[in-house]
């Protein structure tokens, strides 16, 4: 027996034929392992609390040093002699436990696929792939800490919106461990872990804007340089204030020309009703009718178009506009709403929103009525104070006279 120290330890010589155990001298039941390959672990044997002979390894070599090994062990058999904890039956335990990889595809098996919808699905699949799988997969579910999830939420920092949904989703993940008895039950460990702020993205077009837009359509469908449909679908999405997944997915079954409705079966709030005006329904009786979808796929058959977000990279390039996401048209749609005068209530039904809440974001465009007739009215004043001989009105006494004569 020798004192296990790290000289000791780099100068040992592995045996080619076997393990070889180098025992402490301090502390009993502590060793070493060492591999015929060179490999060093730390190693931990004692008797529980029933005298059945027990192994931990505690680490390898290299990875931690043989003070922190020796303390880890000194801790171990500290919980093997009080007889309430037999760490070798955590170890099983957690081996048999299940892997963040294994919760994932549980999670998107049993849960994602069954209650969510398509893109959510999509979403879901990406973050796990991307994120999850990739820098958690192998840990075990039950191991994770709050402090753990904190450094990888911060990891994501640069992208924090990204980071923001993978911790929903992780939070989501942990909750259902807790009911597939994978957890304890109000331990999830996202719990109380911040979120990044988010720059809300509001971006409207004006317009001039537009009218560069509707050039630029115009130009392409002479040329025939871009699929039919995408352009369709873009002046759909201009004209109704869609989402653009309730147009790419939209049916002549949904489409009521009669009525000048879309009555859509699902959407991201369930069913819905989207009003159509002259203008959008010109453009409907004009698309060439697919037995199913209103914007088809231009390669697949019956299939949806799937493509638009490259098609429109290359229109606001040519638009000049290149800061404009696909769903700031419903924004700027919203923003057209509110300049002519439509308060929160209707803006909202247009855009087929659930919550007034979700409406209050356009609620600095709905006072644009109510400024512009302050300013009128500044203006009047401005001019009765400055004409000089202008007639002014005395409101006190044109008041008194009526309330006299009453």
């Amino acid at each position: 027996m020798a004192q296990l120290t790290k000289r000791f330890i780099d100068e040992v010589v592995p045996d080619p034929e076997r393990d070889v155990y180098h025992w402490d001298a301090t502390l009993p039941g502590f060793g070493l392992r060492v591999k015929p390959s060179g490999r060093k672990v730390y190693i931990l044997t004692y008797r529980n609390k029933h005298r059945r002979s027990r192994w931990i390894t505690i680490g390898q070599h290299g990875t931690i040093t043989p003070d922190i090994a020796r303390k880890k062990a000194t801790q171990l058999l500290a919980q093997a002699q009080m007889g309430n904890v037999d760490p070798a039956d955590e170890r099983d335990h957690i081996k048999g436990s299940m892997t963040m990889k294994e919760l994932a595809d549980k999670y998107m098996k049993e849960h994602a696929n069954v209650r969510k919808k398509p893109q959510s699905i999509y979403n879901d699949q990406h973050f796990i792939d991307r994120y999850i799988v990739p820098q958690m997969g192998s840990r075990k579910v039950e191991e994770f800490t709050r402090p753990d999830i904190a450094k990888f939420h911060t990891s994501l920092s640069e992208t924090p919106y990204q980071a923001n949904r993978v911790l929903t989703l992780l939070s989501t993940m942990f909750n259902l461990a807790e009911v597939w008895g994978e957890r304890p039950d109000g331990s999830n460990p996202c719990r109380r872990v911040a979120r990044f702020p988010e720059k809300a993205h509001e971006r409207y077009l004006t317009a001039e804007e537009l009218k560069r837009i509707g050039k630029t359509l115009k130009e392409l469908e002479d040329e025939k340089s871009e699929p039919q449909v995408a352009i369709d679908a873009l002046r759909l999405l201009i004209f109704t204030g869609a989402r653009k997944s309730e147009i790419l997915n939209l049916k002549w079954s949904e489409v009521d020309l009669e009525n000048g409705l879309l009555r859509l079966e699902d959407s991201k709030t369930g069913a819905k009703v989207i009003y159509l005006n002259m203008a959008a329904i010109d453009i409907l009786k004009k698309i060439k009718h697919d037995p199913v979808w209103v914007i088809p796929s231009d390669r697949r058959e019956n299939q949806p178009f799937n493509g638009l977000y490259k098609v429109w990279e290359r229109i606001r390039e040519k638009a000049e506009i290149p800061d404009v996401r696909i769903h700031d048209l419903r924004h700027s749609f919203a923003s057209v709403a509110a300049g002519l005068g439509n308060g929160l209530l209707i803006i909202g039904k247009l855009l087929g929103h659930t919550q007034a809440s979700t409406t209050q974001r356009y609620a600095h465009l709905a006072d644009n009525p109510i400024r512009k007739a302050n300013e009128e009215i500044g203006q009047a004043i401005e001019q009765a104070l400055n004409s000089g001989g202008a007639e002014v009105i005395d409101l006190h006494s044109e008041q008194q006279a009526q309330t006299g004569n009453g």
